[in-house]
């Protein structure tokens, strides 16, 4: 019998985890699978390995493991993996596979289109958009995040779509405001590329009170990304990718 275990990132906010579980559960019933489980890699509950015991509880003999993940790195590609075949080794009747993070994926460009036509701002001539990441040492979160703005570029023809990054990576969202301070772009959309709110957002919220004090730029924060249910199609075409 076939059991889905969602792997959410997990945050110390409990309201970061409340829309997690909810967007989670709103996929399980969009899905017949037998058997459907939640979990988080850190700083929540369940753990993985409560979650995956679960399954195996309920019957499971094949356990379709989707990290909802926005980006490929080290939790990707690392941390979770050595933690399921760590739990998997107490089942070895079990057959678990592992399926790919959120990613690059046209349906994310959509919801960037949304998050920046929803603020009723218009994109000009005089616009730049920014786009943050959670930022990661592995150099395929740069790659991928660059080829999403490039996307993004593409989609809405807007002059100029820049990347930076809050931790582990460049440029630093500071030194990203720093450019943009000195260019002739007159408005510029910040986009958080986030999954869920709490700290981090207060942080992008502190940092450009403090680069933008004399208002000699429009900004414009837009809203993070959420668990929007373009995202839970996108995690829909990963467990059929397992599943076929």
């Amino acid at each position: 019998m076939d059991a889905i275990l969602y792997i959410c990132h997990g945050s110390r906010v409990k309201k970061a985890c409340e829309e997690a579980i909810s967007f989670v559960k709103a996929c399980m019933k969009d899905n017949p699978a037998p058997i459907q489980e939640y979990c988080f890699l850190e700083l929540a509950e369940p753990t993985i390995e409560e979650a995956y015991k679960r399954c195996v509880e309920r019957g499971a003999t094949r356990i379709i493991v989707v990290p909802i993940l926005l980006l490929t790195a080290v939790h990707a590609k690392e941390d979770i993996p050595n933690e399921l075949k760590r739990i998997g080794t107490a089942f070895p009747d079990v057959h678990m596979v592992y399926g790919r993070p959120i990613g690059v994926h046209p349906y994310m460009i959509d919801i960037l289109v949304e998050r920046i036509s929803e603020t009723g701002k218009k994109v000009d001539e005089d616009s730049v958009v920014l786009i943050i990441g959670r930022g990661s040492s592995d150099p395929d979160v740069k790659r991928d995040l660059s080829e999403i703005a490039g996307l993004l570029k593409q989609k809405t023809g807007v002059s100029k779509v820049e990347t930076c990054f809050l931790t582990a990576a460049e440029p630093s969202f500071e030194e990203a405001l720093e450019t943009v301070k000195e260019s002739s772009f007159k408005k510029v959309f910040i986009i958080p590329y986030l999954l869920f709110t709490g700290i981090l957002m207060n942080s992008i919220q502190q940092t450009i009170k403090k680069s933008f004090p004399d208002g000699e730029k429009e900004y414009v924060l837009c809203n993070y990304l959420g668990y929007h249910p373009l995202i839970g199609e996108i995690l829909q075409e990963r467990v059929e990718e397992l599943s076929g």
